[in-house]
C-alpha cells in the first residue's frame, strides 16, 4: 500500500483500533505502536485520548511522547490531535478543581462545559453538532457548513487560540471545536466517528501531509 506512514500513538489511552482502521480509509500506512524513535519519524503523528485530562499526561509523560510531539511541532513534522489529544496540547487542564499541567504548544486552559452552560443542558456533551470554521481551512476543505461531527466530553479548551485557525461549536457556550497552528492540527470531536464527514476531514490530512 502507497501513503503517508502515520503512527498512531499508543500511551494508554484513545480509541486506538478505531483510529487506525479510519486513518487507513483516507489512505494512509497505519502503525499503531509505542516506540518514540517510530513517532518521530512517521510522516505523521497522530495524539488519540479519552477520559481524563492527567491519566492522559500520565500516559504521555511515562512513554516520553511529549518530547516527540514538541519536536515534531518545531520542526514542522505533522501532528493531529484527537478530543483528550486536542486538550492536552494546551497549558493545563482543570479538573474536579486540581490543575495538570500540558504539553503548552497551545496558549490556554481547559475547564468543565458546566462552567458555560445554559440551565438544564446536559453534561457531558455528548452527540452530533456542526461546526464553525474559517473560510478556506484546509482541514474541512469539501466538507459542507452543515455536516455534523461526533462530541464526547464533559471539558472543553476556549474558543479563541491567539495565533491559530480555529473552528467552534455551541453547546451552552461556544467552545474549541478543532485548531491548526503551523503543523499542529487537532480536533475535539472524533473524526473517527463521524461518518462521511470526519473521513473527509481525515482524507484531507492525509493528503496535506503526503
Amino acid at each position: 500500500m502507497t501513503g503517508p506512514l502515520v503512527v498512531v500513538a499508543d500511551y494508554g489511552s484513545g480509541n486506538l483500533r478505531s483510529v487506525e482502521r479510519a486513518m487507513a480509509r483516507a489512505g494512509a500506512r497505519v502503525v499503531v505502536t509505542g516506540d518514540m524513535a517510530a513517532a518521530r519519524e512517521a510522516d505523521g503523528l497522530v495524539v488519540p485520548g479519552v477520559g481524563a485530562y492527567a491519566a492522559c499526561m500520565a500516559g504521555i509523560e511515562a512513554t516520553g511522547l511529549g518530547p516527540v510531539v514538541a519536536s515534531r511541532v518545531a520542526a514542522g513534522a505533522p501532528v493531529l490531535g484527537i478530543c483528550v489529544g486536542l486538550q492536552v496540547m494546551f497549558e493545563s487542564g482543570e479538573e474536579h478543581g486540581v490543575a495538570t499541567k500540558g504539553l503548552g504548544l497551545l496558549p490556554g486552559v481547559v475547564t468543565r462545559l458546566e462552567a458555560a452552560l445554559l440551565p438544564g443542558l446536559r453534561v457531558p456533551h455528548m452527540g452530533w453538532n456542526t461546526v464553525e470554521r474559517e473560510e478556506g481551512e484546509p482541514l474541512f476543505a469539501g466538507i459542507a457548513d452543515d455536516e455534523r461531527f461526533y462530541f464526547v466530553h464533559s471539558y472543553a479548551a476556549p474558543p479563541e487560540v491567539p495565533g491559530a485557525r480555529v473552528a467552534t461549536t455551541v453547546h451552552g457556550g461556544r467552545f474549541l471545536a478543532a485548531v491548526s497552528s503551523g503543523s499542529l492540527s487537532a480536533t475535539q470531536f472524533h473524526p473517527e466517528k463521524s461518518g462521511d464527514a470526519g473521513a473527509a476531514l481525515l482524507a484531507n490530512w492525509v493528503r496535506e501531509i503526503s
